[in-house]
């Protein structure tokens, strides 16, 4: 059975809070999958968006998102799915 975590991180303040998040995910990269960053390009908004999937177990998955929403401006939520 395959196991993967689909996270969503939501950066209010992309400018302001970016290096903080990437600091993070380079230092957790073994877990990263995927990886899809977006914002909206037409006016460089400051919020953006990142998908990851994820191939960690579950405590590592938990301590990523930890370490994300300790940085501030920065929302996560995730889910687990499991493939039979």
């Amino acid at each position: 059975m395959k196991h993967s975590t689909i996270m969503a991180i939501l950066i209010d303040q992309r400018t302001d809070a970016a290096p903080e998040v990437q600091k993070v995910l380079t230092d957790n990269g073994c877990l990263i999958s995927t990886r899809l960053g977006m914002h909206e390009s037409s006016s460089c908004a400051e919020e953006g968006m990142i998908i990851l999937d994820l191939v960690g177990s579950q405590a590592e998955v938990a301590e990523l998102q930890e370490a994300l929403t300790e940085i501030e401006g920065v929302k996560v939520k995730s889910m687990e799915l499991d493939f039979e």
